[in-house]
């Protein structure tokens, strides 16, 4: 893949270069034909083809980040999942805020 990318920007870098030395071009042309025609173009290549990776490498953080989970539960399963009961959390016995109108006893 690097070496399409290495060569294009050796074209668009001769084809800058023919801009600049030209009789009727000059240097600010030849840069922008460098930047819209070499880099910009190469640089949008680059991201997404190097998308899968960042994709595969995103998954394999992830995965880890499990694996050292589990571990952690297997040694302390009372770490992660405090309550590992099945029944409901309590009420408070008086609510926080009073309904309107009402005196808390």
């Amino acid at each position: 893949m690097y070496l399409i990318v290495i060569a294009w920007l050796y074209v668009t870098l001769l084809m800058a270069l023919a801009e600049a030395f030209s009789t009727q071009g000059s240097v600010l042309g030849a840069i922008i034909t460098f930047i819209f025609y070499g880099l910009l173009p190469m640089a949008l290549v680059v991201y997404l083809m190097g998308t899968p990776l960042r994709r595969k490498a995103i998954r394999k953080l992830e995965q880890q980040t499990r694996e050292q989970n589990t571990a952690a539960t297997a040694q302390n399963p009372s770490v992660i999942q405090p309550d590992a009961g099945s029944h409901a959390t309590a009420l408070p016995k008086a609510s926080a805020v009073p309904a309107v109108g009402k005196k808390e006893l």
